[in-house]
C-alpha cells in the first residue's frame, strides 16, 4: 500500500506489496522513526512497546495517511507477553517478513554496591528481548525460507566503557549472538543484520550535542536502517562513519589512557 510522501519520509524505491515488518521499541526514538519509514515503503507495520498510548497514536498517524499499522503492548523482556504480541500482530497483518529488534535501554553500572537489579534488567531487555523476538519470528521465516532479522545494537558493544559495564556487555552479547545466527542461517534465505549506531538523540536519552561527538538524529538512524532493509543487506553496519572510526581508535587504547581522556578516576 502506498503512503503519501507529504506526510511520511520518502523511500528510495517504489512501494512494496503486502510485506510485513514488526518493530519492537516502536513507541519512540529509532523505533518510531523506522516504523514511519517502513510504512512509507509499503510495509504493513506491527508495533510493539510497553507504552500503549504512544503505540496507538503512532498507528493512527500511519493509518491516517494510507498506511497499515497495528499495535500490541508488551515488555520485550517478558517472553510470554512478547510471543502473544507477535501472534496477535501476525493474525492481524500476516507473517513477519522483517523483524526489527530495536527495544533497548541503558543505565549506569555502579560498583559499591553493584546495582544488580539494573544489570539484570539491562541484559533482560537488551539481550533476551532480542532473543525472544527472534524466537517468535524465526520459525515462520524458516518455513517460508525468506525473511530479514535486524537487531539494533551499538558501537558501545565493541569496548567496555567506564560506568557502562552492563550496557556495553549486553550489546556485545547481541553482536556475537547475531554473528553466530548469521552463520547458522547461511543458505536458508534469511538475512541477519546487526546495526551499531553511535550517539543517537532521542526524547528518552537527550544528549548535549556540544559534548557528544558525531551525534545523529533518530530520523537519520532510521533512514540508514531502512536502506539496509530495502537492499536486504546482511552483516554488521556501524554508523556514522566518523564515530565508527573514532571508536576503532578508542578500542585500541590502554584502559588507563581511556580513563584519563574521559576524566574517569
Amino acid at each position: 500500500m502506498t503512503v503519501p510522501e507529504q506526510r511520511l519520509p520518502r523511500s528510495d524505491r517504489p512501494p512494496l506489496v503486502e510485506k510485513v515488518a514488526i518493530v519492537t521499541g516502536a513507541s519512540s526514538g529509532i523505533g518510531r522513526a523506522l516504523a514511519l519509514r517502513l510504512a512509507s515503503m509499503g510495509y504493513r507495520v506491527g508495533l510493539i512497546a510497553r507504552r500503549g498510548d504512544r503505540l496507538e497514536e503512532l498507528a493512527r498517524e500511519i493509518d491516517s495517511v494510507g498506511g497499515t499499522a497495528f499495535a500490541a503492548v508488551a515488555d520485550v523482556g517478558d517472553r510470554a507477553a512478547l510471543h502473544r504480541a507477535f501472534r496477535d500482530l501476525e493474525d492481524a497483518i500476516g507473517p513477519t517478513d522483517v523483524l526489527v529488534a530495536n527495544a533497548g535501554f541503558g543505565t549506569p553500572t555502579w560498583l559499591d554496591p553493584v546495582n544488580i537489579d539494573d544489570v539484570e534488567n539491562t541484559f533482560r531487555v537488551n539481550l533476551m528481548g532480542v532473543v525472544y523476538a527472534i524466537e517468535a519470528a524465526l520459525p515462520g521465516m524458516l518455513a517460508r525460507r525468506r525473511g530479514q532479522i535486524v537487531a539494533v545494537s551499538s558501537l558501545a558493544g565493541d569496548r567496555g566503557l567506564p560506568g557502562e559495564a552492563a550496557y556495553c556487555a549486553s550489546k556485545a552479547a547481541v553482536n556475537v549472538y547475531l554473528q553466530s545466527l548469521r552463520a547458522d542461517l547461511r543458505g536458508r534465505g534469511i538475512r541477519v543484520t546487526t546495526v551499531c549506531p553511535g550517539f543517537v538523540q532521542t526524547e528518552i536519552t537527550p544528549l548535549d550535542a556540544t559534548l557528544t561527538p558525531f551525534i545523529i538524529s533518530a530520523d537519520d538512524a532510521a533512514r540508514r536502517i531502512a536502506r539496509l532493509i530495502d537492499r536486504r543487506r546482511g552483516g554488521v553496519h556501524r554508523f556514522p562513519r566518523r564515530m565508527a572510526l573514532l571508536m576503532g581508535i578508542v578500542n585500541r587504547l590502554p584502559d588507563f589512557v581511556l580513563c584519563r581522556l574521559i576524566g574517569h578516576s
